[in-house]
């Protein structure tokens, strides 16, 4: 599902602990590091899907989270050129993203796990609520520069 201006509706998940950290996932055979993210699927809200892709991507189901805020308005990031199908119909240059911040009770970290569907993490970690723009893939930093200063308010004990 590409809108009509070639960006890939999508959700990125933003999970964040008591002590204001958030998770941070390893891609499976990569060293590069980013939030769970993935796109809504035709006749699926944004909720629905991040809801799918939480469970998808790190084992999580609704009771193990709370959603703490999401953001107002779509952010979008461009692909690099080299990342653009060509010949794709229709073409999708980029992502657009609703982003959610998710509070994840210490009690249920357990119940991460990347064996659900066809993985796309192998492994996860805690960082400080800022760590990841230092971390992720340039062409996504503007996306993660937006969420994160949009849902800072809604963090508990943020740092």
């Amino acid at each position: 599902m590409i809108d009509a201006d070639g960006f890939r509706p999508n959700v990125g998940i933003i999970l964040v602990n008591a002590q204001g950290q958030v998770l941070w996932a390893k891609r499976i055979g990569h060293d590069s590091w980013q939030f769970p993210q993935g796109g809504i699927n035709r006749g699926e809200t944004p909720l629905e899907a991040m809801y799918r892709e939480l469970y998808e991507e790190v084992g999580l189901l609704p009771e193990h989270v709370k959603v703490l805020a999401v953001t107002r308005d779509w952010l979008r990031y461009r692909l690099p050129k080299r990342y653009v199908r060509a010949g794709q119909e229709p073409l999708c240059i980029g992502q657009k993203q609703k982003w959610f911040l998710l509070y994840l009770d210490d009690a249920y970290t357990d119940h991460i796990r990347f064996d659900v569907g066809v993985p796309e993490f192998d492994d996860w970690q805690w960082v400080s609520y800022w760590y990841p723009l230092t971390g992720v893939v340039p062409f996504k930093k503007s996306v993660y520069q937006r969420a994160l200063a949009e849902l800072i308010p809604a963090v508990p004990l943020a740092d």
